[in-house]
């Protein structure tokens, strides 16, 4: 019986697959999105194209289900276009998150960054709406006009899809999307006058603003939306649970760390305030991210995928591998591709290991502060890049979990704090971890396949260990937005597999200790 259909509009791919009530995701129709075309700093693609792509693939999708189950729907934040009220015509491309023609907005606001870092929880870039818009305003006089006036309309890709499927009777957003507009204010939940006024962007051409779920709002082709949230929170809400002690890594084209940020918690300096979603009741959940940027295109052109943890800390040669710069919570877009020392002299697969060493510092690091301010028992795995084999061990390794605040014994050492009933499946023989899947039936393969274990050597599984885990879902952002069409805003549990973990490597954490202060070195420059 399908629990929800949910609907995933990523940048480079648009799927839906059907939620069952025993919580299995499948059913699963992907299709390409438009092609990004890029020229100057800009991304962009046929908007209209990609909401037909859109409805193609929910409309595959939903042939599977004998009933007409709830939508839930996540969507690429921050990417946006303009259209025709009258028609529904474009009238310009989907402007990607990616692009950058916002940089002279922030350029020009540099002085109100504390203003609006303190109202949104982000930092002043261009990969959000408000400084792309402010720019094309500017150069549009009378795209303001337009706006204004209610000819034409402005929004996400989801508002642009919630527009089209309700006939042009519902211009609106949720709160997670609005909140990367960079016009929320997330204390609030609502606009902000102020934001509007300092990007200079007429308030009143924005959606409306509705919580993530429990909307119940009748599309034209027959089912009812439900959720919406953005593509990260669905990511989210499918992998960690609130108020518990857990963190999520995310590696694909770019990578983010977060966790549930507790009531009454502060967000460490540098880092992002993220909402999550908003509550039927409006209340809202909030997370805490650290970002790195572009880790995808730093490896591209190397053999990563044979990379053996064994590889890394081959050498004293330090690496920082976001090309566009460093994310939260360093913001350091003159620190991009940079190594210690030259590299021209060594093979592609030794350039690879760096690379990869400095992605698996980076996340390791902000796990660290999390840890500190937080407390962490729990790290989940997901992305296409975390199913490397280096990433999985070198993490488990440089980046030991504690309970009870003792120091875990041999070098490095992660494991697993099982239940009493795990506890007795476990049979751990040398060197080997438990995973688990958290659908049941075979164990998964392919990105992000397997939620993972570290155990210890020693047979002792009740001390001082930590958990790592691979996430089992392929697809979180969709199994997320399923879930909460459904009512439904807990993880699946998982059962058990078994993967090999590695041996614990002293060298890679003593370099991880050394990478760390070359970084202070390069930041304090």
């Amino acid at each position: 019986m399908t629990a929800a259909i949910a609907l995933d509009l990523g940048t480079t791919t648009i799927k839906a697959g059907l939620l069952s009530h025993d919580g299995t995701l499948g059913a699963i129709v992907a299709r390409s999105a438009p092609a990004i075309v890029a020229h100057g700093g800009r991304y962009e693609s046929d908007a209209l194209a990609y909401a037909e792509t859109a409805d193609a693939v929910l409309a595959a999708c939903l042939k599977q289900s004998k009933v007409l189950p709830p939508l839930g729907l996540c969507s690429q934040r921050s990417s946006f276009l303009l259209w025709e009220r009258a028609n529904g015509k474009p009238v310009t491309p989907l402007i990607s998150w990616q692009d950058d023609r916002g940089a002279a907005s922030c350029a020009d606001l540099y002085d109100s960054e504390h203003t609006i870092r303190a109202l949104t929880g982000l930092p002043l870039t261009p990969y959000y709406l408000a400084p792309k818009l402010r720019v094309l305003l500017h150069e549009h006089p009378a795209w303001r006009e337009n706006l204004v006036s209610g000819e034409w309309l402005l929004g996400t890709l989801d508002t642009f899809l919630i527009w089209r499927w309700s006939g042009g009777k519902c211009h609106q957003t949720d709160a997670s999307m609005a909140a990367r507009t960079q016009l929320m204010d997330i204390h609030s939940g609502q606009w902000s006058s102020e934001l509007c006024a300092r990007f200079d962007i007429p308030q009143q051409v924005l959606p409306q603003i509705t919580p993530s779920a429990g909307l119940d709002l009748p599309l034209q082709n027959g089912l009812r939306l439900q959720a919406s949230v953005g593509d990260q929170s669905a990511a989210l809400l499918a992998a960690i649970s609130e108020g518990q002690p857990e963190a999520l890594v995310n590696l694909g084209t770019g990578g983010f760390v977060v966790c549930f940020l507790p009531a009454g918690r502060s967000v460490p300096d540098g880092y992002l305030q993220t909402l999550v979603w908003q509550d039927a009741a409006q209340q809202m959940h909030q997370a805490v991210e650290g970002t790195l940027n572009s880790i995808a295109a730093a490896l591209a052109d190397y053999p990563v995928a044979s990379c053996r943890v064994e590889d890394l800390a081959q050498d004293d040669i330090f690496c920082l591998a976001e090309p566009s710069g460093l994310g939260a919570p360093y913001f350091r877009n003159d620190l991009g591709l940079t190594f210690s020392a030259p590299i021209e002299h060594l093979p592609p697969p030794r350039i690879g290991a760096l690379l990869l060493e400095g992605i698996l510092f980076r996340v390791a690091r902000i796990l660290e502060d999390f840890q500190r301010e937080f407390g962490l028992e729990r790290v989940y795995l997901s992305g296409g890049l975390s199913n490397l084999p280096a990433l999985q061990q070198g993490l488990a390794q440089c980046f030991p979990l504690r309970h009870g605040g003792a120091e875990p014994s041999g070098a490095c050492r992660a494991g697993f704090n099982p239940t009493a009933q795990s506890r007795a499946e476990a049979r751990p023989t040398g060197n080997v971890s438990e995973v688990r899947p958290r659908h049941g039936g075979a164990e998964p393969s392919g990105a992000g396949a397997g939620a993972t274990h570290f155990l210890p050597q020693s047979a002792d599984l009740v001390g001082n260990v930590s958990e790592v885990r691979p996430l089992a879902q392929k697809e979180a952002s969709l199994e997320g937005a399923a879930r909460l069409a459904a009512g439904i805003v807990f993880p699946a549990a998982g059962i058990a597999g078994q993967i090999d973990a590695g041996k614990p490597l002293p060298g890679l954490a003593a370099k991880y200790g050394r990478w760390k202060v070359w970084l202070d070195r390069l930041l304090n420059s």
